[in-house]
């Protein structure tokens, strides 16, 4: 869903930083798949001609910045973009970045000329700036890594004033003097994050920046949030297809897959489901109440509930992972949410095995899949359902959507609606064999009256 970058001169440690970054996102965050990679490409035949063209010299100043462009734009259409669409996160070591520094400054042709030819390329979400001082980067080249990888030094400038002229041509367009051309400064621009300490002190230092980024949730500049969560939505409904529910002694309810509305008006099941939680919040003690949201309609909630509502059940884990970047949660709220939900308001039921030493697993009660896919639907909504329900504790939740949307809905809010709309196509109308809504007017008779043949 994002693609963050990681730039600097050579020698200064982005490879290792790369590898940093790639850990921290899977150890703390849900993206359903992390990749890393790097540019240019080594293995393609594009990134072997923009290498040979620095290797030899003989390319010239324009044909060496179109072959790393080249490179660049297939990379970003054929294999970046395809991720990004399925919820991944994309690390690459080197991007734009390097090319409006190497090319566009400390080159002949120009940040502007370097920028047209790479326009049609992913524009970076988080760019992270990795620097330090180039005679340690000169010291790593020539005793490191670096020299192990590439029979010709001269491929990567070791020579002391140009690493001299790459730093400076680094802090003179990342560190704001010069401005980073269209369409490249729309992202997030990092640093410099100083590689001169320990390997702890680079990865704190790398983390700090990322979950700076992550949990702001920026919207992705490459590809639209909307299809990446309707893409993991058809994943979490087909993924754990054939599991069991949990082998509990209480005899539950069955949960059905297609009549999950249990013959009931949308506006009805999610103003009893927002009466009954608020009525379990209250009840427990005031230090607790730091703990779990006041809100059902909170994005913890219907992150944590909405979830659940389309798995037979989950350990915390696999739940985090079906959670994906739009409805990420951290593991310690996700587990405060599940043992809330467990012990006060009943939703959620959870289960040991008995047997070794298998993570607690935990399953909606059939009773509370209405709410929770509800919440999946309403999901580009829940801000302003939210407002709606505080401004009016006393409101009729049937007139709740037309309140929210207003005589003349803008752009905005319809672009949220269409969202809904295909939310719904993914989810399902909430009766078997009645189709889901089409259209925005559509859904707003589902929300009132809910689906009828």
């Amino acid at each position: 869903m994002y693609l963050i970058t990681v730039e600097g001169g050579d020698g200064s440690g982005k490879g290792i930083a790369t590898k940093m970054l790639e850990e921290i996102l899977i150890q703390e965050f849900t993206f359903f798949g992390v990749w890393a990679t790097g540019e240019p490409r080594r293995e393609h035949p594009l990134g072997q001609l923009a290498v040979e063209s620095v290797r030899t010299g003989e390319a010239g100043p324009v044909r060496e910045a179109s072959l790393f462009a080249a490179d660049r734009l297939d990379h970003s259409h054929a294999w970046i973009l395809p991720r990004l669409r399925k919820g991944t996160a994309v690390l690459s070591e080197r991007n734009v970045h390097s090319s409006l520094v190497y090319q566009g400054i400390v080159g002949e042709i120009g940040l502007e000329e370097t920028a047209k030819l790479n326009s049609a390329a992913c524009v970076p979400d988080l760019c992270i700036w990795v620097d330090c001082d180039p005679e340690m980067a000169l010291r790593r080249i020539t005793h490191g890594t670096l020299r192990e990888a590439t029979l010709d030094k001269q491929e990567y400038f070791e020579t002391d004033e140009l690493q001299i002229k790459i730093r400076a041509g680094y802090a003179s367009l990342l560190g704001g003097e010069v401005p980073i051309p269209e369409p490249f400064n729309k992202g997030v621009l990092v640093g410099p994050i100083l590689n001169d300490g320990t390997k702890n002190d680079l990865r704190k230092k790398l983390q700090r920046a990322v979950r700076s980024f992550l949990h702001r949730r920026p919207i992705p500049l490459n590809i639209s949030a909307e299809d990446v969560e309707c893409e993991m939505l058809k994943k979490a409904m087909h993924g754990e297809r054939g599991q069991t529910t949990l082998d509990v002694l209480e005899q539950a309810p069955q949960r059905s897959s297609k009549d999950w509305l249990n013959a009931e008006q949308p506006w009805k099941a999610l103003k009893e489901a927002h009466t009954l939680y608020r009525e379990a919040y209250d009840s427990i003690e005031h230090e607790r109440k730091m703990d779990v949201p006041s809100n059902p309609l909170h994005h913890t909630v219907l992150s944590v509930v909405g979830t659940l509502s389309l798995l037979p059940g989950a350990e915390v884990s696999s739940l985090r992972k079906w959670l994906g970047p739009v409805r990420m949660v951290s593991s310690r709220h996700t587990q405060r949410m599940l043992k809330f939900l467990h012990e006060q308001s009943g939703w959620v039921r959870t289960h040991k095995s008995l047997r070794g030493r298998d993570a607690p697993r935990s399953e909606l009660r059939a009773d509370w899949q209405a709410f929770g896919r509800l919440g999946m639907v309403i999901w580009p909504l829940k801000e302003e359902l939210s407002e709606w329900a505080v401004e009016n504790p006393n409101g009729r939740w049937r007139n709740a959507l037309s309140a929210v949307i207003g005589k003349s809905p803008d752009e905005g809010m319809n672009a949220k609606l269409e969202a809904c709309v295909a939310r719904l196509n993914v989810i399902g109308s909430g009766m078997a064999g009645v189709a889901p809504p089409t259209s925005v007017n559509e859904f707003r008779n589902w929300w009132r009256d809910g689906p009828s043949a």
